[in-house]
């Protein structure tokens, strides 16, 4: 049995060089976390076909997931002020597992917990494994950064076309098992590694606080961008939650085991990631976000109006492409607005986008219910799109409205 003491690690300890063994493990972590974020939109025709759901029912399964990794992300920050995020991983990779297997439960209740185990593993496992990445790469956190989430990345590609070798179409039991198992395993090497010794910390020298950072929530502009996050992260937890099920519907078109449109999807979305700094050497933030908004309008449309595979993953390449950015630099311009320092009260950023994803997936399952038709749900997608241009359009003014002022004065 794993000493206790083993396995508890502190954030400081990491600093030491030889704990760069680490490294390799939590990449692997977090490449198998990127296929159980996606693994819901995946498996969600077999869990409605086993328990004969309507595409409502079949829809609390999102929200189930984004209610446990909220409450995850929460529980994150706890481990952080006790700098353990060590040990959040080592739990984050447990809890996925056991909701992984709790999936296979009989009842429709049972399945459902399993997905807001799986989500509440997910919250404690990312934010902390990009916190000690970040730690043990101080000098070159953005490049170490990168690496990782492209990790994460490749999950989320692969994540379909494992669901199809895996599943049979009334069971996902050996999809869950073989992806639990590594998951456990890599939960105790990391709690069984040897704790090595601590490099000599310097003395804090206090942080002089920032009185404008407590003053971000008390302003509307702070809300209207957690207003796109909500909608843009809905949009993205909408298209890699349904776009399997909808895929499948086609009539007359053979689901691909390979080249799906989830999978075309998330492949573009890693590849947007990767262009997207080419995009600024030309552009500023506002311009690539219109590029991205215009890129996603244009693959809702062809999606909506595709009448076959092939068109459906055309669309479905635009709609990755065009999302692959649009979240970090929505990121990126809510710090350039009110400063570095403003990631730390960042939380109600965060939490829009998780209640943004839940309430998306929910709603397009909602309205295919009332409607009869998915199609009818999907379209909730491209008002989210709509939405975001009529929303990105005005931070744009009030942006060159700012500018303007401190021109003058």
């Amino acid at each position: 049995m794993l000493s206790i003491k083993a396995a508890c690690w502190h954030s400081k300890d990491l600093m030491n060089p030889d704990n760069r063994q680490l490294l390799f493990p939590l990449h692997l972590m977090f490449f198998l976390s990127g296929i159980g974020t996606v693994l819901i939109g995946q498996v969600l025709p077999n869990l409605a076909g086993s328990f004969a759901l309507t595409d409502l029912e079949a829809g609390y399964f999102f929200p189930a997931q984004f209610s446990g990794s909220m409450l995850g992300t929460l529980a994150t920050s706890w481990f952080g002020r006790k700098r353990k995020f060590l040990n959040a991983t080592i739990l984050g990779c447990v809890a996925i597992a056991a909701g992984l297997t709790a999936m296979n439960l009989t009842s429709f209740g049972g399945s459902l917990s399993g997905f807001f185990i799986t989500g509440l593993g997910i919250g404690l496992t990312l934010p902390s494994i990009n916190m000690l990445v970040l730690e043990m790469s101080p000098q070159k956190g953005a490049s170490a950064l990168s690496v990782l989430n492209f990790c994460w990345g490749l999950g989320a590609i692969v994540c379909k076309p494992y669901v199809d070798l895996t599943s049979t179409k009334g069971s996902i039991f050996v999809t869950t098992l073989f992806l639990a198992i590594p998951l456990l395993a890599g939960a105790a090497f990391l709690a069984a590694m040897p704790r090595l010794p601590e490099q000599p910390q310097e003395k804090a020298v206090p942080a002089v606080p920032n009185p404008s950072s407590k003053l971000i929530w008390t302003t509307g502009l702070a809300w209207v961008i957690a207003l796109f996050n909500f909608i843009q992260v809905g949009f993205e937890g909408g298209i890699g939650g349904w776009l399997t099920t909808y895929a499948d519907r086609l009539e007359g078109v053979p689901v691909a085991h390979l080249l799906s449109p989830t999978f075309i999807y998330y492949l573009f979305f890693v590849l947007g990631r990767g262009a997207a700094p080419l995009f600024f050497r030309w552009m500023n933030e506002d311009r690539v976000l219109f590029f991205d908004l215009a890129l996603m309008l244009i693959g809702m449309i062809v999606i909506l109006s595709a009448g076959d595979l092939l068109w459906l993953s055309i669309g479905a390449a635009f709609s990755g492409f065009g999302a692959s950015s649009v979240f970090p630099t929505n990121l990126s311009r809510f710090t350039s607005i009110f400063g570095s320092m403003a990631t730390r009260r960042a939380t109600p950023l965060f939490i829009c986008g998780t209640l943004g994803a839940a309430s998306v997936t929910w709603l397009i399952g909602f309205v295919s219910d009332k409607a009869g038709n998915l199609r009818a749900g999907m379209f909730i997608m491209l008002g989210c799109v709509i939405v975001l241009l009529a929303v990105q359009a005005l931070l744009s003014m009030a942006g060159q409205a700012a500018g303007n002022a401190e021109l003058n004065n």
